[in-house]
């Protein structure tokens, strides 16, 4: 099981945003499109992540002097990444032990993907209740 496995079959671009577009920016579009974290890009290179705890924290170190700063100023900088090919139990293994929820995933420097811990749960639960159900339609026909 890869991360290419859990892309395949998604629709639609990864929802990104660049460092130089505001916090306020940046936390309406968490809000609208109802994600938790984006990959913040230049061209199609991962400078960094913009997440919830980013928002968070800089509100906590500024108050509402935080809105107006760039994404770049308070991003999470350098962005952990992986390939497609990673096994999906090695990216849960690295969200688990680095305690976070996004992961991009790059080919190169390129972006072309970006997996939540929930996304490689969900992917690992519906393997594991397919391998069952076959389990039990062999035993059953056997």
């Amino acid at each position: 099981m890869t991360i290419a496995a859990v892309l395949k079959g998604r629709e639609g671009q990864v929802i990104s945003i660049s460092g130089d577009r505001s916090v306020t920016e940046a936390i309406a579009l968490l809000a609208d499109k109802r994600i938790g974290a984006l990959p913040v890009v230049e061209g199609d290179r991962v400078v960094g992540i913009f997440s919830e705890r980013d928002v968070i924290y800089c509100l906590a170190k500024a108050g509402a002097d935080a809105l107006p700063k760039r994404v770049s100023d308070v991003m999470t900088s350098p962005a952990l990444t992986v390939e497609p090919g990673q096994s999906v139990l090695g990216a849960l293994s690295l969200m688990t032990e680095r305690r976070f929820r996004h992961l991009p995933v790059v080919e190169g420097d390129r972006l072309v993907g970006f997996v939540s811990i929930g996304d490689l749960v969900k992917y690992r639960i519906d393997k594991i209740e397919a391998e069952a159900a076959a389990m039990r339609d062999y035993i059953q026909t056997a």
